[in-house]
């Protein structure tokens, strides 16, 4: 039998008093000679299963089944709460979804997201006064904090999101979803101290456990982890990912949760020439969902620009909201109930294109002003809007060759959240669940692909990572690239270097470092600063030994400092077209550290690099 850590107990090291107790009640029988204390199983299980966790990967399909539990009960729990404070709020049963009501009482729907969003602002304002450190994101914690996240942040954003949805910001809960899931999968990484590839691959199991259980989707779910969260595919990453996603949406299932559903006809048959308009409405999706980001940052600027307090735009916001709402309640929280209610009705063209402007003006403010969640589900329920509208246009245009509008619907429906969200297989995936017609799944995907190609020819950003972009983070993906900022020129540097001072006389130089001795040679000057850089074989190759080693110094002026990352350290070297270069401890103290070769630098970079490479290829 195996003995664990610090169990002595399965030593044979015994006492004199249990010797004694041995020797009176005679031969100790098997079954209990090697039994273990209830307290040693219990003290070392965590080191057991923290070993099994790292070195088998059905453990870690055990655990990310064991966070897909906990997310499904997360968006249950969520999705719950805004239903009750819609039904509190505005008056509506519990079988009635708030964008779907026909009409609300005008003073509610004013009033409700105006002091919903003075309310928001104030809890922000107190919280700020107390956390204030800044919540990442599923998608920057993977791509730069290799999958770490705050659990008690994250806890935050879900009581923000919540109000903010609850009290009708034209928002979703999305966002709130996926931050929780993923924060709960972190924290269980982290209590599990998996490796640092791992703790990313279950940030995506909780993202995926997430949207798998608010779509009932688990391939959508799946692939949203695999194209936004995760940043690659492999399979070694499907099956803890795939089991979260399924757990998650039993769960929500299990608990009686309402499930998204599109109870719509489609086409047996999607023909070739159906395409072309296809195609165009996948590039007019593009189009408008770079429209919808502008728009965002936009009113964010304006907002910012206008000096009120921030804990007061909410207020504002709210109210613009609920004066849009005046019009319509489609418009308020992020659109469940007018997204069935769009595919059934035969709105006008009018009618449709208004719907556009305002859902997406609102979404805008929402976001805009500081209410608290996504814009994944507005995304679909706007493009379902969006399809409708060009399937009207092209109706009144010609009736020679005409496309369903439930096609054109399921089609912008995908193509816009494409746009704006990413992922296309991820919408694809979406579009096969909830119609579970292969041929209208074909033409989602190659609309799909028009909208990212067309987004990312022209914008170059999803919207997650357009904000990160105004934030000045160079994060394009989830794809880890924090390994380079963990690689700095503190830990690649050689600490042992030779030095001189600037005024030795170049005999004495010779003399003190002979040819082959060593290649480079640190001058300080005379307050122990760095004066710049030797070449022994230089030194040597100069006849007049009067000299002083200051005349024949290089990058005085060149230095690299410690928190550099490579990728600064490699643009250094290329400026200053050195080999070489000395490290201090500051700009102004100039104090000599360490000493850095380019070859040094991109050999670490290459190493790191084909390391990444191999762990996203799965080998």
């Amino acid at each position: 039998m195996s003995t664990l850590p610090g169990d002595t107990t399965l030593t044979g090291v015994s006492d004199a008093s249990s010797q004694e107790e041995t020797a009176s009640e005679g031969p100790v029988p098997p079954s209990r000679r090697h039994r273990r204390p209830l307290s040693n199983v219990v003290l070392h299980a965590p080191q057991v299963l923290r070993a099994l966790v790292r070195a088998d990967e059905i453990w870690l399909v055990a655990l990310a089944a064991f966070v897909g539990f906990f997310t499904g009960f997360a968006v249950w729990a969520m999705t719950e709460a805004t239903q009750f404070i819609h039904q509190i709020l505005f008056g509506i049963r519990a079988t009635e979804r708030l964008s779907a009501m026909v009409e609300l009482d005008p003073l509610r729907t004013l009033l409700v997201p105006a002091i919903g969003g003075l309310v928001l602002g104030l809890v922000s304002l107190g919280i700020g006064q107390v956390f204030r450190r800044r919540t990442v994101d599923p998608i920057e914690a993977n791509a730069l904090f290799g999958g770490r996240m705050s659990l008690n942040g994250s806890l935050i954003v879900v009581l923000q999101t919540i109000i903010s949805n609850g009290v009708g910001a034209s928002i979703g809960l999305e966002a709130g979803y996926t931050q929780i899931g993923s924060a709960i999968a972190s924290r269980w990484g982290h209590v599990f101290r998996v490796r640092r590839n791992d703790l990313r691959l279950l940030v995506g199991c909780g993202a995926a456990a997430a949207i798998a259980g608010a779509f009932n989707a688990p391939l959508t779910g799946a692939f949203y982890a695999f194209e936004l969260v995760v940043g690659t595919y492999s399979l070694g990453t499907f099956a803890p990912v795939a089991v979260a996603a399924i757990v998650s949406m039993a769960v929500v299932h299990a608990l009686g949760g309402a499930q998204f559903e599109l109870l719509v006809l489609v086409p047996t048959r999607i023909e070739g020439l159906d395409y072309i308009p296809i195609l165009a409405l996948g590039m007019l999706c593009a189009l408008v969902g770079i429209a919808i980001m502008r728009g965002v940052t936009v009113t964010e600027e304006l907002f910012r620009k206008s000096r009120v307090a921030p804990w007061l735009r909410p207020a504002i916001g709210g109210l613009a909201v609920g004066i849009l709402a005046l019009y319509t309640p489609a418009v308020l929280s992020s659109g469940h109930g007018a997204l069935g209610v769009v595919f059934e009705a035969a709105y006008p063209l009018r009618y449709l294109v208004l719907l556009v402007v305002l859902k997406a003006v609102a979404s805008a403010i929402s976001i805009g002003s500081g209410f608290r969640g996504g814009l994944f589900f507005a995304s679909l329920f706007l493009g379902a809007l969006l399809g409708k509208a060009f399937a009207a246009i092209m109706a009144a245009v010609t009736t020679a060759h005409a496309v369903s509008p439930v096609v054109c619907a399921l089609v912008g429906m995908s193509a816009l959240a494409v746009g704006i969200i990413g992922g296309p297989l991820t919408m694809g995936f979406l579009a096969l669940e909830a119609t579970g017609s292969l041929p209208m799944t074909t033409a989602v995907l190659a609309a799909c692909v028009v909208s990212a190609l067309t987004v990312r020819r022209t914008f170059g950003y999803s919207f997650a990572t357009w904000r990160f972009h105004l934030r000045g983070e160079a994060i394009r993906s989830a794809v880890d690239i924090g390994w380079m900022r963990n690689l700095t020129v503190g830990r690649m540097m050689r600490r042992e270097v030779r030095t001189t001072h600037a005024e030795t006389p170049i005999a004495e130089f010779k003399t003190e470092f002979p040819l082959g001795a060593t290649q480079i040679v640190v001058v300080l000057d005379s307050q122990e600063r760095y004066a710049g850089i030797v070449h022994p074989a230089e030194v040597h190759a100069d006849s007049d030994n009067a000299h002083r080693v200051a005349l024949i110094r290089h990058h005085a002026d060149t230095v690299l400092l410690p928190q550099m990352t490579i990728k600064e350290a490699v643009a250094m070297f290329e400026n200053a077209e050195s080999d070489a270069l000395v490290v201090v401890d500051a700009a102004d103290t100039r104090k000599v550290v360490g000493l850095l070769t380019e070859a040094h630098a991109l050999r670490r970079y290459s190493e790191e690099l084909d390391r990444r490479r191999r762990e996203l290829s799965g080998e």
